[in-house]
């Protein structure tokens, strides 16, 4: 069962984690590389698939396709830069998640930290094989069909995207500089400085340029 009240806790007891395909050794800017977490609300387990591409064998299934609660994330270099960008789905496809998108916008929020410290946890073999992967910037991508929750959000280096989250005010976003940084974009011909040439994530990328700053100091409660 979600926490809805108090901070969410990583347990390392409760991942199981698979790899596919690819090891500890390979860097993500030569051999793609992606995350498919899903939670079972019966066992509390999570189960994580380290792979090539999306892991679709852990999404089958009528429950699922209902409750959307997986987090999927790639591994991307950008002009020689590495990022992390991670995907959540809000609402859309049938309209019982329509109904409560501002709620599932805040677990996903609360429970991120969590999400990324699994995969820290779990892909260790490769983060001890190349630690700078830890100052990668972690970018967050909110899907939805309500404008409100589809959203790109900047939640800073890896190392630090795994601590509680805090909320900037409307105004500290509009006044930050970050507000107006833009999600990193590939070259648009092909190039050395850029990888994986395609996504391995198929979904829908109509997001607005500009993002949404995060900061992690303590997770303030809402509403």
């Amino acid at each position: 069962v979600m926490r809805l009240f108090g901070p969410a806790i990583f347990e390392a007891s409760k991942l199981k984690v698979l790899f596919v395909g690819v090891d500890g050794k390979k860097h993500p800017g030569k051999l793609p590389r992606t995350y498919t977490l899903t939670h079972s609300d019966v066992t509390s387990m999570l189960t994580l698939a380290i792979s090539q591409t999306i892991n679709n064998s852990q999404l089958q299934g009528w429950y699922n396709r209902l409750q959307r609660d997986e987090v999927v994330a790639e591994w991307k270099k950008v002009k020689g830069k590495m990022s992390l960008h991670v995907h959540c789905h809000i609402s859309g496809g049938h309209f019982l998640l329509d109904l409560i998108a501002k709620f599932r916008y805040y677990i996903f929020c609360k429970e991120l930290p969590v999400v990324l410290k699994a995969f820290v946890h779990g892909d260790k073999a490769l983060l001890n094989n190349y630690p700078e992967l830890q100052e990668a910037m972690v970018w967050v991508y909110f899907h939805s069909n309500l404008p409100q929750y589809n959203k790109v959000e900047c939640w800073g280096p890896l190392w630090d995207a795994t601590g509680p989250v805090s909320r900037m005010t409307d105004d500290q976003v509009n006044t930050s500089p970050a507000s107006n940084s833009e999600i990193p974009e590939p070259c648009k011909e092909a190039c050395a400085c850029c990888f994986p040439p395609m996504s391995s994530i198929p979904w829908a990328q109509d997001h607005p340029k500009n993002v949404d700053p995060k900061y992690q100091q303590g997770l303030q409660d809402q509403s």
